[in-house]
């Protein structure tokens, strides 16, 4: 494997100068989506990998409030898309959440709103 030039690094080094966290926050939460979508199975008729669906929609969900104080309404399509992830976790899941791979925190009586409904998000399986 060839090693790059001086110049190569230093062209590197000046485009890495200009990224911030929120770039690659952003990126982050776009791949999340992207391989959420690939493991339901959504890009092609492969079996669906719910659980891996899940962390995607899981991580996503937490990074986002992360940009979302600088960039607003420019995450429109994010939250699209990860809206539309959600809801085909939940049909191909038949709306049953899957097992937890972690303790799950302490849940909501079962007649009061849980801190999704009350945000007004979508409601996932087992959140």
């Amino acid at each position: 494997m060839r090693q790059p030039s001086e110049e190569e690094i230093r062209a590197l080094e000046a485009e890495m100068a200009k990224l911030t966290v929120d770039d690659v926050v952003l990126q982050t939460i776009v791949t999340l989506i992207n391989l959420g979508a690939r493991k339901a199975g959504l890009a092609d008729d492969a079996e669906p990998d719910l659980p891996q669906v899940k962390k995607a929609v899981d991580a996503a969900r937490a990074l986002l409030p992360i940009v979302e104080p600088e960039h607003g309404e420019a995450l429109a399509p994010v939250r699209d898309a990860l809206s539309r992830l959600q809801i085909a976790y939940v049909q191909k899941s038949g709306g049953q959440p899957q097992p937890a791979a972690e303790p799950a925190a302490e849940k909501p009586a079962a007649d009061e709103p849980g801190p999704a409904q009350k945000s007004g998000r979508l409601w996932v399986p087992g959140q």
